[in-house]
């Protein structure tokens, strides 16, 4: 796993770091790569979409979104920056998908990694901690790295600014599906205490947190506004640290962490894919909306907008 991330590591840290990048790293492993540069206000960055292909057409596609503003904050910063990790689990894992697949060890459904490679991202103020800005709005992420074929998400990205999860490591979000926050899923928690060795770690949630960016109220960071743009369940993995890390710091790039991560979202895309992981209880959720209707009003940025 750690050739992977170091893999990973290359194609990202470099102030010309872009999709096609990642694309050549991926000719001959039989995966399909997309590139789509998007410019925004603030500059480019480079979506990337890459389709492991299942056995069976029938079996359950996953979604991986690496979450990040940039990898880099040129000319501000120099080198990868604490926000990078959303992308560098994403890549690590379609690396070693890719690789797998190559050899033979085939998942029975899709996998559908999404990303944006952006060496030169802005920075943005956010309490206690700066947070990286992006070229592009949180629409446009959303429109390029959520995949209606995905019937569940991991949410991948550095949670390193805030006071709430104050252990370094990764920690798995609660279920959110449709504007719901769910329980944490026990088979995504026996996959992180599988591939860490470690009772697991779960990152709290507030309703805010999973609202559209927008509405001027606080969010953690960005980790679950995939949530916000489809109905399918997501969980966020969350990459946290013991003190608060700008995105922008440099050198904080947590490699055994990030390599724990990488394991168990590889360990998720095996156990879904066959039908031993689910995110949710679909029997429970039609429950709760029977007994209190739809909270779909949370993934709008609601009536005042």
């Amino acid at each position: 796993m750690f050739e992977r991330i170091q893999q990973a590591y290359n194609v990202l840290d470099h102030p010309s770091s872009d999709g096609e990048a990642v694309r050549s790293e991926l000719e001959g492993t039989g995966v399909d790569v997309d590139v789509t540069t998007i410019e925004g206000e603030e500059g480019t960055t480079d979506f990337v979409k890459i389709i492991v292909p299942g056995e069976d057409p029938d079996a359950n596609t996953l979604g991986v979104i690496g979450r990040l503003g940039g990898a880099g904050a040129r000319p501000e910063e120099i080198g990868m920056v604490s926000d990078a990790d959303g992308a560098i689990v994403a890549l690590a894992t379609a690396f070693q998908l890719a690789e797998m697949h190559a050899r033979g060890d085939k998942l029975a459904g899709d996998v559908r990694i999404a990303t944006h490679v952006c060496p030169n991202a802005p920075t943005q103020p956010h309490d206690p901690v700066p947070f990286m800005g992006s070229p592009v709005d949180m629409a446009t992420m959303n429109e390029h790295e959520v995949d209606n074929e995905m019937d569940a998400v991991l949410s991948v990205d550095a949670t390193k600014g805030n006071r709430v999860h104050c252990e370094r490591g990764f920690a798995l979000t609660p279920t959110v599906k449709q504007g719901w926050i769910l329980r944490p899923s026990e088979t995504l928690l026996d996959a992180q205490e599988r591939v860490t060795g470690e009772p697991p770690s779960t990152l709290t949630l507030t309703a805010q947190d999973i609202t559209p960016y927008g509405n001027d109220v606080h969010h953690i960071n960005s980790i679950l506004q995939p949530a916000t743009a489809t109905d399918a369940p997501v969980v966020g993995v969350a990459m946290t640290s013991v003190n608060p890390v700008p995105g922008s710091g440099t050198g904080a790039n947590y490699l055994p962490e990030i390599a724990e991560a990488t394991g168990f979202v590889v360990e998720t895309a095996k156990d879904f894919a066959r039908g031993r992981a689910s995110f949710y209880d679909d029997e429970e959720f039609n429950r709760l909306k029977s007994l209190y209707g739809s909270m779909e009003h949370l993934q709008t940025l609601g009536e005042s907008q």
